[in-house]
């Protein structure tokens, strides 16, 4: 009996030993690794807008949070057609299309987002006070949204967001009502916050594509000083530091596997009186809009990581231009940092999917900002309706440029063409179509990015915000796009493939209202000997043909650089062939 009794815990041991060992991602040092040990730089996206809405996403940052968005919308419609609009934009906003599609692109980790009130009850309407009722809603959403990313080996990164009260002061950050207590001023919102903690650890606990909890976004408080409205000034983040050591301890109760994300006070920037540490897999995520990408810019992060062996993780930065992505995702990358960008989609072109504003809309936005007259129910139902189909991928309008940008450009230096670009006699090209890559290698701008934190730096990016991301100004007009703001010493590319024999000019299709700009063309690195001037026209819409004599055109690719020596005018389309 003895000898089946140690041969059978002998097997127990041996097989327990051979078993696979699960891939959680996990702290080492100064990395994150995986479970072969391997280093793992997370390159994610953040899903805002879908479980929790923030105004300027649609266009509606004079309303604000969401909870007042909602009671905009029901004022309008009734209240079961407003129940029915969120829970059709839960259904249509992100799905397994949307993962499928980020996985392809390149990323391989999703933020998530999380609004407290899709997985539990507020504290004022628990029906027992001391009690949380879970809602079953939330937890099925994040276990569709899982089941999408494991099936593409992406990890899911859990982010509450808006936690019970709101932790901040940015009202909209955590769709918070200032009429009644916030976060940090009620610890019944705490405790049902850690609550909830435990309860989505327990769920997920096993969870190897999990890739940690994010426990509270973006606190922005004055503890100490209710003058220091954002945080930043604060000294000792007492309240804060407890609640983060407060909430590891009750995941740890059922969750020994999983990385816990500590945001920092002033909107995850200021670490005072975080550290020490207090469990050996915490992760500082800090995180970085609108300023330079200079080494100075995340300096001090770096020393805490230094003197707290800690790994960094940029949890949440974007909200600019294609080029201070790619400078901001190559610092990080160059100093070992993973990143989350922000966000998947809204209304805008600096994020890789744009949703269309439908039809109507703006009887809504003028209604709303009391310019307008109330649209009645049914008018305003086919808009919102139709503003819900506009969720889906498939009717989203995809920037390429935004995407390249993040990845490609990254680690290239190479110029490709925005499109096919197959060119003959009679081609119009149009001239928001230059080439993909980076700033002084597709395209150069004198005006890039957005430095709207840094003092002194009132840059802007694509004056226009429309069609592209890149630095160069595009704005809509009646059949299209055009460039504008041309500013001396600019100039775009455009890489083309030529199918067809005997093309010996351009025609470019230009307007200038009061100024007369100057131009130079080159092909294939040789400038034409003789600038080109650019007539004044009246308008800036009033369009006319320059048309340019050149060398002929070889089949095959050809490399076209249009320079601005003197700006001024706006350019609409590039025609090959007089």
């Amino acid at each position: 009996m003895r000898t089946v009794l140690f041969l059978f815990l002998n097997a127990l041991l041996v097989a327990s030993c051979n078993a696979p060992k699960k891939n959680f991602l996990r702290a080492q040092g100064h990395h994150i690794v995986n479970g072969a040990g391997d280093t793992i730089i997370l390159r994610g996206m953040g899903l805002g807008g879908w479980m929790l809405q923030e105004g300027y996403m649609f266009r509606l940052g004079f309303i604000g949070q969401q909870y007042r968005i909602r009671e905009s919308i029901e004022d309008i419609i009734s209240t079961e057609e407003t129940e029915r609009f969120y829970q059709q934009w839960l259904a249509n906003h992100t799905r397994k299309v949307d993962i499928d599609s980020m996985a392809a692109w390149g990323f391989n980790s999703i933020r998530l987002p999380m609004h407290y009130n899709l997985y539990t009850l507020s504290v004022e309407d628990e029906p027992v006070g001391s009690e949380n009722t879970w809602l079953e809603k939330g937890f099925a959403l994040t276990d569709s949204l899982l089941a999408w990313c494991k099936a593409n080996r992406v990890y899911l990164i859990l982010d509450l967001h808006a936690a019970p009260g709101g932790q901040g002061n940015d009202l909209n950050i955590s769709d918070r009502n200032p009429d009644k207590p916030s976060f940090w001023e009620s610890r019944a919102n705490q405790e049902k916050t850690i609550a909830l903690w435990r309860r989505l650890a327990e769920r997920y606990a096993d969870e190897e594509w999990i890739g940690g909890y994010d426990v509270l976004n973006e606190t922005n408080w004055g503890f100490e000083d209710t003058a220091d409205f954002r945080g930043t000034e604060e000294q000792s983040n007492a309240p804060l530091r407890q609640f983060l050591v407060d909430v590891t301890r009750a995941i740890r109760e059922v969750d020994a596997n999983h990385i816990i994300f500590l945001e920092g006070n002033g909107f995850a920037n200021n670490y005072n009186g975080i550290f020490p540490k207090w469990d050996d897999n915490l992760v500082l995520s800090f995180h970085k809009y609108g300023n330079p990408n200079v080494q100075e810019a995340i300096q001090r992060f770096l020393d805490l990581r230094e003197e707290h062996d800690i790994p960094l993780w940029l949890g949440e930065s974007g909200e600019n231009s294609n080029t201070w992505f790619t400078e901001a995702i190559a610092l990080c990358e160059t100093n070992g940092i993973g990143w989350a960008w922000w966000q998947n989609k809204k209304m805008g072109i600096n994020q890789p999917l744009e949703i269309k504003q439908p039809e109507g809309y703006e009887r809504l936005l003028d209604y709303w900002s009391g310019k307008g007259e109330k649209p009645s129910p049914e008018e305003a139902l086919s808009i919102l309706n139709e503003w819900l189909e506009n969720l889906k991928l498939e009717n989203n309008t995809f920037h390429q440029d935004v995407v390249d940008a993040m990845f490609r450009q990254i680690y290239s230096y190479e110029a490709l063409p925005f499109s096919k670009n197959a060119v003959e006699n009679g081609t119009i090209l149009p001239a928001v179509n230059f080439d993909l890559g980076r700033q002084r290698v597709a395209y150069y701008d004198t005006d890039t990015a957005s430095y709207h934190y840094t003092p002194g730096l009132n840059t802007q990016g694509n004056r226009g915000r429309s069609y592209r991301n890149d630095g160069v100004d595009i704005r809509p007009d009646s059949l299209g796009h055009h460039i504008f703001h041309i500013e001396d010493g600019e100039w775009l590319q455009y890489s083309v493939t030529v199918t067809d024999e005997g093309i010996t000019g351009l025609q470019l299709q230009v307007a200038s209202e009061i100024e007369t700009g100057r131009i130079n063309v080159s092909i294939d690195g040789q400038t034409l000997a003789q600038p080109i001037t650019i007539p004044t026209t009246g308008d800036e819409e009033e369009w006319v043909l320059v048309p340019i004599e050149i060398p002929e055109l070889t089949k095959g690719k050809n490399v076209i650089r249009i320079k601005a020596e003197t700006g001024g005018f706006n350019l609409k389309s590039i025609a090959f062939g007089l």
